[in-house]
């Protein structure tokens, strides 16, 4: 029997659909999207080409770092050279006292009838600022007039007794002692005479001074007594100061003493009157130095002829101890020392510029030198310490200052 074979049939490869994996999906969509962007910045940036002058800040120098074209300045590196004169001070603080000051005692005793004046009140001098009771003043006037003419009337008769015994001498009626007795008795008439006449003129004195007078021009700073009271003599009735001249007693350090001397300059403020200063001078220095402190008093005149200023005042100020010519004054911040001589960095045609300078007078609390020689009023100086503004930069000053950090991060370009 006859069994045929069949041929054996191929399989078939089962085809199966490909599926994507959500992640990839995801990063597939991302890289679509970048590379759109990417593509429309750069479209963007060459249909609009940016402004050199405005966004190059700074080129980049031969070792790569940037290099800065033009430096800004605010207002506070830079300053003026102004002239004038320069001092060197000395401080000093004190108080003011008056230099005419009285105190007004009573010469006689007696009871006050009135007081014509009070405290604050201005008096001239000579005038009458108060009266005492003069009873017994005018009684010993009289006592003294009346002994006075007592005196006088023996000095007549002893003259005439005398004249009698010259006439008497000549005829020999007398002996010389007898006119001797007799001239005598003229003599001392006469003294007699002489005696009642000072007694009487200290009687009219003592009269006097019952009126009480202001012995200079000034303003009453303190009444002692009331009408009613009684006075006994050298009691004090009133005080007077005179505040046209003031005296400011202030204390020196014994070692600045030396630089003080009779004449110089003083300024000084007090407290109430912020807005204005005062001025004197060195009239006196004290010959020894206080105890305890171990400084010294300097009397300044104060001339006070508005009458602002009032004994007892608190001051502090400065005695000008040196004063410079006028000359052009530099500040001390300004100053630097390049190999071996003082400089100044200047601004012309804005262009840094090292000045080379001569120095003269100094002042630590101004903090200004004096130039003799290398510079001139209203030329700029740089005062701030700036690292890379170098001689030959080139800068431009502003009137507003940048913040510095901007000003590190965008130098600014040349213009």
């Amino acid at each position: 029997m006859k069994i045929d074979t069949l041929p054996l049939v191929q399989p078939q490869p089962t085809v199966r659909r490909r599926r994507w994996s959500k992640p990839a999906t995801i990063l597939l969509i991302g890289a679509l999207t970048g590379g759109g962007w990417v593509f429309l910045q750069k479209s963007t940036a060459n249909a609009n080409p940016p402004n050199a002058a405005k966004t190059a800040q700074a080129s980049e120098g031969k070792d790569g770092a940037p290099k800065v074209d033009v430096y800004e300045l605010s207002s506070g590196d830079v300053a003026a050279v102004e002239a004038r004169e320069l001092r060197l001070a000395l401080p000093l603080a004190g108080s003011l006292a008056p230099l005419d000051q009285a105190t007004v005692k009573s010469k006689v005793s007696g009871v006050v009838l009135a007081t014509m004046v009070q405290e604050g009140m201005s008096v001239a001098a000579g005038q009458v600022i108060a009266r005492l009771d003069a009873a017994d003043q005018r009684a010993r006037v009289a006592q003294q007039q009346a002994a006075l003419d007592e005196a006088n009337a023996r000095l007549s008769l002893a003259k005439k007794n005398n004249a009698n015994s010259g006439a008497l001498l000549k005829q020999n009626y007398i002996s010389q002692n007898a006119f001797d007795t007799t001239q005598n008795s003229v003599e001392l008439a006469h003294a007699s005479v002489e005696a009642m006449a000072a007694q009487l003129e200290l009687a009219q004195l003592a009269l006097a001074d019952t009126t009480i007078r202001a012995p200079l021009a000034g303003v009453i700073s303190k009444r002692h007594v009331q009408a009613g009271e009684k006075l006994a003599p050298d009691m004090p009735a009133f005080t007077i100061v005179n505040l046209r001249q003031l005296t400011l007693e202030a204390q020196v350090p014994a070692s600045e003493v030396p630089r003080v001397k009779i004449g110089q300059e003083v300024q000084f403020r007090v407290d109430g009157f912020a807005g204005r200063a005062f001025a004197g001078k060195v009239a006196r220095i004290s010959p020894t130095a206080e105890a305890g402190s171990r400084s010294m008093l300097v009397y300044v005149s104060v001339d006070n002829s508005d009458a602002a200023l009032r004994g007892g005042m608190f001051a502090k100020g400065t005695i000008t101890t040196e004063k410079s010519a006028v000359a052009p004054l530099v500040p001390l911040a300004a100053i630097r020392t390049e190999q071996g001589r003082q400089v100044v960095y200047t601004i012309e045609a804005n262009k840094v510029v090292a000045q080379p300078v001569t120095l003269g007078m100094r002042s630590e609390d101004e903090g200004l030198a004096q130039v003799t020689s290398g510079l001139h009023q209203g030329a700029s100086v740089i005062v701030a310490r700036l690292d890379g503004v170098k001689p030959g930069s080139k800068v431009r000053v502003v009137t507003i200052p940048t913040v510095p950090t901007v000003a590190a991060a965008t130098p600014p370009v040349k213009g």
